[in-house]
């Protein structure tokens, strides 16, 4: 064999090699101020700055969002018809994109058919495992599906080949759907004295249905001109006939008045009228009248399993579906790795690496069939990662939203690995983040600021994690700040007692939670901590939660419009110019007809992203023209939205130029919670998670209730932010209230006056209270992984 010759020159670098960064010149999305910045790829670069400073428009809503509409792009155009349509973002230049992968903290839906299984395909391997492996055999995956109902069907099909001719045919299809509750788990049960009082008739006003008065168009007229029920007699003498009609009769057209409407039993008519609304977003005498006249139990005929009982019957070594989706993961994958079959060996495998990961990422105390609504903001963000984690692709850029949200201090470790895992793999990682934990694995950081909304929008800092330490940025300066504990805790006021508390895996947990001070609950993810505060603590007049459940609003909504701010200042226009308030809100009859008060134009392009244009008529102010023509305090309404919390907390302050104190007292909770940066008319949408947070917070402040239970309010918080967050629950508790939080945040716990923590595990490791006391008893003893870390961050 010939020697092999060494060159003595190295060869030159390969052009494909020096597409090695993401450049980004002239980002302009939302805050951002012509932004432009170079980020290398193949590693793991961190975004930090205060909360508002424009982290999320320049990696989501920028870099994620081009990347995802450029591979868009690349589908046939039928195929885009059928996708969401995407804009491109406000920037000059984007290149060296790759295919983006984005991990949010968007909480998952909470229709009551989906599960953590459905959620990740687990589902789906485990219908088909039993489905092959199950004794007896009951058919087809979809005979283990509590979404797919049973169906047969029989008669006659016409076959339009040649001749046509009629043939006969029969269909049926096992599915595994529970018929009582349709695959919920649940039934629910309506208390019919609390629709109407049975001793009067209808004409006589026997309904008790909010909105449902005796001279409405519906209880009358369509009652009363049916034919089905007389309405001059009093309910309770209705034949059996009339009361079947009247409570569950199914939609039949009827005429009234020469008007075809339509006739519908009462039942399903509060069914669809209230039951498939989001509780949340019901108005509160609304939510009141649900909560008293339905009661939700578990469904007797599958006792809560959503499956009929031949999907429950078939078993693989004495384990049903049922049972295998109740156990907590990390059992199950014991489980699955039991199971020895050649036939199924791919399924089994595939199946083993995705229950493998949940336990992983640090969710083994899940179940499968837990509803994915009730998982909490950090649960659902690592429920999306599952399928990511053993994947084989390489140079992916993938985009976390604060992956440590709902993390304790122990788990936060365990999420780095992940992240550098992925990254050591060769693929780009750009997360944005707040904690100093996870700010330390950077490769490069990125701070932006100096401030939020138009104070923001700057690059201040961008470099290695040393480098941002010795920097004058905000986070810099604040990067190694550690709270102290007190050197005196309030006394309680009396307590509020918990006793043989069993909600989820909590063990019988008793406990009394101090009233008066500032109390935290705490412990690892999954320890019960939301179980103890949400299933224990009973809702009553005195009980404020405020939960991670995001705020509902469209492009229309704002913070005038979702605090409530809009109605005070417009009814004072209203008065000054003496006309209608309606006329100043951009939703009714004050907006301009051209863009129906949006402010832009959009114009739909089929499969192409539709283009929006700021409405020439109006301006993008969102009113008609004569409206603009009154004035309060020689500002017009327009003018007052454009206002930030800041301004109008002077513009309407007793000494300002439009006296209002109903408004000055919601600015002023907004500015409470560190929101007196926001512009009053700005989108809801267009608010980061953070942001968002404290205005539920600032919302739920006005509430008159004496205890106020927060779930995670340093969420999305910058560390400056968490100072003035521990300032507000200060003021909270010296005012009389009582506070109790559900925190993992170390300076939280450091400068509360009880802590209560529970653990020591996850699941059923968990769901017992292996401490409670002040944090300076906790920090001394160490007997606990949250008096570990807590003692670690303090430097005792």
């Amino acid at each position: 064999m010939a020697p092999r010759t060494k060159t003595q020159q190295p060869p030159a670098p390969h052009a494909a090699d020096s597409h090695d960064l993401i450049r980004v010149h002239g980002a302009r999305e939302n805050n951002l101020k012509d932004v432009s910045i170079e980020l290398p790829k193949r590693r793991l670069t961190v975004f930090t700055g205060v909360s508002g400073s424009g982290k999320s428009s320049l990696v989501f809503a920028t870099i994620a969002a081009e990347s995802q509409r450029l591979i868009n792009e690349t589908y046939p155009a039928f195929v885009q018809g059928f996708m969401p349509t995407q804009a491109r973002p406000d920037v000059d230049v984007l290149d060296g994109l790759t295919t983006a992968i984005i991990v949010d903290q968007q909480r998952m839906g909470s229709d009551p058919r989906s599960t953590v299984g459905t959620a990740t395909d687990a589902n789906a391997m485990l219908r088909i495992l039993f489905s092959r492996l199950g004794k007896p055999h009951i058919g087809p995956p979809g005979a283990f599906a509590f979404n797919v109902p049973s169906v047969t069907a029989s008669g006659a099909i016409t076959v339009e080949r040649g001749n046509k001719k009629a043939v006969k045919a029969t269909f049926s299809r096992t599915g595994g759907m529970c018929p009582r509750c349709e695959g919920r788990g649940t039934v629910s049960d309506i208390d019919l004295t609390q629709l109407y009082d049975d001793s009067k008739s209808i004409a006589e006003g026997a309904f008790t249905i909010p909105g449902w008065k005796s001279d409405s168009w519906w209880t009358v007229r369509i009652y009363a001109e049916s034919g089905f029920l007389d309405p001059n007699k009093p309910i309770a003498k209705f034949t059996k006939r009339e009361m079947q009609d009247f409570l569950y009769k199914e939609p039949t057209k009827v005429k009234v008045e020469g008007s075809t409407l339509t006739f519908e039993g009462l039942i399903p008519k509060i069914q669809k009228s209230f039951l498939s609304k989001d509780r949340e977003a019901m108005q509160p005498h609304i939510r009141e009248f649900v909560d008293r006249a339905v009661t939700f139990a578990t469904c007797p005929e599958c006792e809560g399993t959503r499956l009929t009982e031949g999907a429950r019957s078939s078993k693989i070594k004495k384990i049903s579906i049922a049972d295998a989706c109740s156990m907590e993961i990390r059992d199950l994958a014991e489980w699955v790795r039991g199971l020895d079959e050649p036939s199924v060996a791919p399924l089994l495998e595939a199946l083993q690496q995705t229950l493998d990961s949940f336990v992983e990422i640090g969710l083994g105390y899940l179940a499968l069939d837990r509803p994915s609504g009730t998982l909490s903001g950090g649960e659902a963000q690592r429920v999306k990662m599952i399928r990511h984690l053993g994947s084989s692709l390489t140079d992916v850029t993938y985009v976390f939203d604060e992956p440590t949200i709902g993390l304790h201090p122990h788990d936060i470790q365990r999420m780095n690995d992940l992240l550098l895992r992925l990254r050591d793999k060769g693929n780009t990682v750009l997360v944005v983040e707040h904690k100093p934990e996870a700010i330390a694995i950077a490769d490069h950081v990125v701070d932006l600021g100096p401030g939020a909304g138009t104070a923001g929008g700057t690059v201040c800092f961008e470099g290695t994690l040393e480098g941002l330490r010795a920097s004058d940025t905000v986070t810099g300066r604040h990067l190694d700040d550690r709270a102290v504990l007190k050197d005196e805790v309030r006394k309680p006021a009396g307590a509020l007692e918990i006793r043989g508390a069993t909600a989820h895996n909590l063990q019988g947990v008793d406990v009394d939670i101090p009233l008066g001070v500032l109390t935290v609950i705490t412990g690892v993810a999954g320890s019960g901590k939301s179980s103890l505060v949400h299933g224990s603590i009973p809702a009553g007049e005195n009980v404020i939660s405020v939960d991670q459940s995001p705020i509902k609003g469209s492009r229309r909504s704002n913070p005038a419009t979702y605090t409530g701010l809009l109605e005070p200042i417009r009814k004072a226009f209203a008065k000054a110019n003496g006309v209608k308030p309606a006329l100043f809100s951009a939703n009714s009859e004050g907006a301009c007809p051209t863009c129906n008060g949006a402010g832009v134009i959009f114009t739909d392009l089929g499969m192409m992203a539709s283009v929006s244009s700021p409405c020439e008529d109006c301006e993008g102010k969102r009113f008609q023209a004569s409206v603009l023509d009154y004035h309060l305090g020689g500002r017009d309404i327009s003018e007052v939205l454009a206002m930030s919390v800041t301004e109008a907390e002077e513009f309407f302050g007793s000494s300002g130029e439009a006296p209002l104190p109903a408004a000055h007292k919601i600015l002023d909770r907004l500015a409470d919670v560190g929101l007196g940066y926001l512009s009053l008319g700005q989108p809801l949408t267009t608010l980061s998670g953070g942001e968002r947070q404290r205005l539920k917070l600032a919302t739920h402040m006005a509430d008159k209730g004496g205890v106020y239970v927060l779930d995670e309010p340093t969420t999305g918080l910058h560390l400056v932010d968490v100072e003035q967050l521990l300032g507000l629950l200060d003021r909270l508790v010296d005012s009389g209230k009582s506070v109790i939080v559900i925190e993992h945040h170390q300076a939280v716990m450091a400068h509360a006056d009880w802590i209560i923590d529970l653990g020591p595990g996850a699941g059923h490791d968990g769901g017992k209270i292996v401490f409670e006391g002040t944090p300076a008893d906790l920090v001394a003893a160490r007997s606990t992984l949250t008096g570990e870390h807590l003692a670690e961050y303090v430097g005792e």
